[in-house]
């Protein structure tokens, strides 16, 4: 049994993943990325629609995935999975949320640093988005 869930984990997370980078960078939109971050309403709408998007696209390539997979995902705990990298993902986006949590952790100036090649708002945001697909990943495959 603990090799089959193991095997439920890792296509659920290679599935969420992969969608997450596809909903991310190809699906959303130049306007629902240049202002998801903004404060105020026009903020939260364009990040709430990128969200729906994004939750849409990880739960058509988590349900289709583990359909031609042959994969028993449960429905309550994929819900669940995709309600954690939904919410988890709108805190994250609005940006203000995760510089606040870098500067309460030390990471401040690394989450404004733009040269060098580097841009750690997004190295962090990515980093987030991992944890949290890693554990929507965990649910998912219970």
């Amino acid at each position: 049994m603990t090799s089959v869930r193991a095997a439920r984990f890792a296509a659920a997370y290679a599935l969420l993943r992969s969608a997450a980078d596809v909903a991310d960078h190809w699906v959303q939109s130049d306007h629902q990325a240049t202002t998801k971050g903004q404060s105020g309403a026009a903020g939260r709408r364009a990040c709430a629609a990128h969200v729906a998007s994004y939750t849409a696209v990880q739960a058509g390539v988590l349900l289709g995935g583990a359909r031609l997979l042959g994969l028993r995902l449960r429905p309550a705990p994929v819900a669940a999975a995709l309600a954690l990298s939904a919410t988890t993902h709108y805190v994250a986006d609005r940006r203000e949320p995760l510089r606040r949590l870098a500067d309460a952790t030390g990471k401040g100036r690394f989450v404004r640093l733009a040269d060098h090649g580097m841009n750690g708002a997004y190295a962090l945001d990515q980093a987030w988005h991992h944890a949290f697909e890693t554990a929507a990943a965990l649910i998912a495959s219970i």
